[in-house]
């Protein structure tokens, strides 16, 4: 499972590994910085380094990793040309943070190896970024673990949005799941989504929309379009090769509810 990336939780997550693996660094002292002055300030200095990666590579990555998705780009191709262009304005403000702390630092080591070393601690934040967004839910694992039985789709949903599917909507590259609690993103297709719906009642309603059959509230119809109302106050659109399907099934008959102003 892979977590939205632009929410707090994600956000806190990231920075907080950010300062824990500085904290570590500046206990082990890489580049000869365990040299450079006591305990304290190698990890004050060290955690700052990551944490001004973090902030950096996460706005880019959040930023670039969509549009490389929906160019068909590989992470292969864009993410080493990330961190190589990226190093150069981060070896300038680290080395001004290095500086401010300890002086000689400018005379000891020159700007091509301080790019260097830059580029070396930026790889570090790309892989444990990979790590963190693709590391499976702990509620997914043990739904996998406990109940076999349960369709494969739910699993992918953390405990605080429920078990109560509502609908499934592409986004780009990604499949949002809906509960009455709010919505997650999953990398996959909707095909492949709707694969693992195993017996939930719905149906395709439109190229981008799955739709649990318990979830509809009403019809919404606007002129020669039609939206479903659903709970939690979703709407979800309904294509015109699909009315004909959605009325031989039933699903047009609930009361017309009028749409938002």
């Amino acid at each position: 499972m892979i977590e939205t990336p632009n929410t707090a939780r994600a956000w806190t997550t990231e920075l907080a590994v950010c300062l824990g693996t500085g904290a570590m660094l500046g206990v082990i002292g890489p580049f000869g910085s365990f040299f450079n002055d006591t305990l304290p300030v190698r990890v004050a200095y060290w955690a700052g380094v990551f944490l001004v990666c973090g902030i950096v590579f996460g706005l880019t990555i959040r930023v670039l990793a969509p549009r490389a998705r929906k160019g068909g780009v590989p992470v292969w191709a864009w993410a080493p040309m990330m961190v190589l262009a990226l190093g150069i304005p981060l070896a300038w403000v680290t080395r001004a943070m290095a500086a401010a702390l300890w002086p000689g630092i400018l005379q000891a080591v020159s700007p091509l190896d301080w790019y260097g070393q830059t580029v070396m601690v930026s790889l570090i934040y790309v892989a444990l970024y990979g790590a963190l967004r693709r590391r499976p839910s702990h509620a997914a694992v043990a739904q996998t673990t406990t109940d076999p039985a349960t369709p494969r789709i739910l699993r992918h949903l953390p405990a605080r949005l429920g078990r109560d599917l509502l609908c499934l909507s592409m986004e780009d590259h990604y499949v949002r799941l809906h509960t009455i609690h709010g919505s997650t993103l999953v990398l996959m297709s909707l095909s492949q989504a709707m694969d693992e719906l195993s017996d939930l009642e719905g149906l395709q309603v439109h190229r981008s929309w799955w739709v649990a059959r318990n979830a509809v509230q009403g019809v919404i119809e606007d002129g020669r379009n039609i939206r479903i109302r659903l709970k939690g106050g979703i709407e979800a659109p309904v294509s015109r090769t699909s009315v004909a399907r959605l009325r031989a099934a039933g699903w047009l008959d609930t009361p017309a509810v009028p749409a938002r102003a």
